[in-house]
């Protein structure tokens, strides 16, 4: 049986992050012999002055590799740890689903792209809940962290947000590597450009910032980009890769893009929420204000 496990709404500006403590409750299973955890991810949410969040406002997300005689004792232990380990201050929730036939996939995605784009209620993510009968329960302070969490789940399910939590650190900043090297010796699937054109084995790659895959198609996939003043290959540094993952996700189905005017475009794809009129730059990504009206 395989499980997603999402929590969100963790931490202070003094604590450790959200993603250490996914990472030792993905640990904690694996010690106590109940499963096997993959990658982790971070999933980017809305950043909107009426949603309290410490710095970025992401949940994390793994899967696991279980049998079903371990659900239970693993949906315990990590409610359990989180609320251990949840900052003061903080308002830490967890969703725990099981990937099987009768999820409703589309419903929990849905939710996720939404989160990403407008403000939500804790009402509607454990309607969401009872309607997908995934688990989700909050254990401190207001519970907010409950949206995340669940939204989180129906990004990873979607297979085309999170980054990879960390970095592949055996690829160092300012040395290049081969797209093969890359792939043998990581967990990167891919290696393709900001169309989804998959790189030769023998192109290199310029480790700008960190060699740090995302999911794209539900695969781990470092994408790179071409800079043609140096005639090389690049990863992406932190700025430029969350508004390319925002990007993808904030244009599905948008119906209300207006290019912005040329000195203000900011990519050579033509219908891009980086080159739109309506969106808005943040430190770490962008918003669209059509979304939030």
């Amino acid at each position: 049986m395989k499980l997603l496990i999402c929590i969100d709404d963790t931490d202070n500006l003094e604590s450790k992050g959200t993603g250490a403590i996914a990472q030792e409750i993905a640990e904690l299973i694996k010690n106590r012999g109940l499963g096997e955890c993959g990658i982790i991810t971070r999933h980017q949410l809305l950043l909107h002055e009426d949603i309290p969040y410490t710095s970025h406002n992401s949940s994390m997300c793994f899967d696991c590799e279980t049998d079903k005689k371990n659900y239970n004792q693993i949906v315990e232990i990590a409610t359990e740890y989180l609320k251990a380990e949840s900052a003061e201050g903080s308002d830490p929730g967890i969703c725990i689903t099981k990937i099987n036939e009768g999820l409703n996939g589309k419903l929990l995605l849905d939710f996720g792209l939404r989160a990403k784009k407008i403000v939500l209620t804790k009402k509607e993510a454990y309607d969401l809940a009872d309607s997908a009968k995934v688990y989700l329960k909050e254990v401190g302070g207001t519970g907010q962290g409950v949206i995340g969490a669940v939204a989180g789940i129906g990004l990873r399910l979607g297979g085309n947000d999170g980054e990879v939590k960390g970095e592949i650190k055996q690829f160092l900043k300012g040395e290049s590597y081969a797209v093969k090297q890359l792939k043998e010796e990581s967990i990167i699937r891919q290696v393709v450009d900001e169309n989804l054109m998959q790189l030769d084995d023998n192109e290199k790659i310029y480790v700008e910032w960190k060699a740090k895959p995302m999911l794209t198609g539900g695969v781990v996939t470092l994408i790179v980009h071409w800079l043609e003043d140096r005639k090389i290959w690049t990863t992406m540094d932190k700025k430029r890769m969350r508004a390319y993952g925002n990007n993808r996700i904030y244009l599905e189905g948008c119906e209300a893009f207006i290019p912005d005017v040329m000195e203000e475009q900011v990519t050579e794809s033509k219908r891009s929420c980086l080159n739109c009129r309506y969106r808005r730059w943040t430190n770490e990504s962008l918003l669209c204000i059509v979304e939030n009206k």
